[in-house]
């Protein structure tokens, strides 16, 4: 499965054009490889995203090609959530 397809279908990103627009600006990498928007995902997989300051990792346990709103979070598991420039430690 692509994997703006992916993120699309397991509500990390509420939009494919968002996650396409992502992918080809090079800020999502599976496997710690960066990749396109027509990259395959499979099962097993580890993606990053850089969105802003935030970097998410997830780890790919299933695929599907259509999915319920509540079943979308069993797509994958959250390994980490991180902020490259935390601000509230800032100030």
């Amino acid at each position: 499965m692509r994997i703006d397809k992916f993120l699309k279908l397991s509500r990390i990103i509420k939009r494919r054009t968002v996650a396409k627009e992502l992918a080809d600006q090079g800020r999502i990498s599976i496997n710690d490889k960066v990749v396109k928007s027509s990259a395959n995902v499979g099962s097993n997989d580890q993606v990053e995203i850089r969105f802003g300051n935030k970097v998410s990792t997830f780890k790919v346990l299933k695929l599907q090609d259509i999915v319920k709103k509540d079943e979308a979070a069993d797509l994958y598991e959250v390994v980490s959530e991180t902020y490259e420039n935390d601000r509230e430690q800032e100030s």
